[in-house]
């Protein structure tokens, strides 16, 4: 048993490590494209071949999917996937790509504190201080003194953390009521209709290359998706979700082959204490739900 667990957890970190690449390349192919397209041109088409992807799940069920007495608790998750995935784009348009893949893990304390007021899930002295040396983190990667209090592009990923965590705490409760496929639809159309509407005034045609562009990243991020399914699939929670951090390693070689970037102490000494604390917290968290 313990050695199929092995051969499991194996499988699945290679998985995991090849999902992290993926949206490490979505990433850094949205730092390229940002330059000719507008954020909600991006993730329009990123969420056009998401909701592709998604057919098959989505179609058996549709539109009755669609029915839910939670609109609200709905409108609530899907403006914060909205805010979490354009500020992924905006913000690797203005900072580093290892910058903003850094303080994008911020996500894990943003879900430890709404989790605690909303789901009221304990939160004891052990765990706050680890979401306070996070922060702590945060505020180094922030580059305090060095453009006034802190440089001020950095707020756009940590809008982008909050977003994602109202979106994650948002699912948590909505799981309890709503089938899979009710969240995939109304996360597949919705944010695409965000997205797409503004489009009316910001619209750019692209030339071939810039289409394969934009439908690459739609492609990638579709597919480390799946792929990210497939690795929690077959590894244990706990091991599988720390391979997410290695996005860092990915974003640090990605940032320096394609755009000459050299991650700052700044940088470097905030991802090691916030990488520590989120796989801490993590921990944590996966140790209280095999005890109960």
């Amino acid at each position: 048993m313990a050695a199929d667990m092995t051969i499991d957890n194996m499988r699945g970190i290679g998985w995991a490590l090849v999902a992290a690449a993926m949206f490490a390349f979505t990433a850094a192919l949205a730092k390229v494209a940002i330059e000719d397209y507008h954020v909600l041109q991006i993730l329009f088409f990123r969420q056009l071949v998401v909701l592709i992807s998604s057919l098959p799940a989505i179609a058996p069920t549709f539109p009755d999917s669609l029915k839910t007495p939670h609109i609200k608790a709905h409108a609530i998750r899907l403006s914060g996937a909205f805010v979490a995935l354009s500020c992924s784009i905006w913000a690797v348009a203005v900072l580093p790509l290892t910058t903003a893949t850094t303080l994008a893990f911020a996500q894990v304390f943003f879900v430890a504190l709404l989790a605690m007021w909303f789901l009221n899930e304990p939160v004891g002295k052990v765990r706050i201080t680890a979401i306070v040396i996070g922060f702590i983190g945060v505020v180094i990667v922030m580059r305090p003194g060095t453009e006034g209090l802190f440089n001020s592009y950095a707020l756009i990923p940590l809008a982008g953390a909050l977003g994602a965590a109202i979106a994650i705490v948002s699912v948590r409760r909505l799981s309890q009521v709503e089938t899979t496929a009710t969240l995939l639809t109304y996360q597949a159309i919705f944010v695409g209709l965000l997205a797409g509407l503004p489009l009316i005034w910001l619209w750019r045609t692209p030339d071939l290359m810039g289409l394969l562009l934009l439908l690459s990243m739609g492609v990638l991020a579709a597919v480390g998706q799946w792929v990210g399914i497939r690795a929690l699939r077959l590894g244990e929670v706990s091991v599988i979700g720390n391979i997410e951090y290695t996005k860092l390693i990915y974003a640090a070689i990605l940032g320096y082959v394609l755009f000459q970037e050299i991650p700052d102490i700044y940088t470097i000494a905030g991802a090691a204490i916030i990488v520590v604390s989120a796989i801490y917290i993590f921990h944590r968290e996966t140790l209280h739900k095999k005890t109960n």
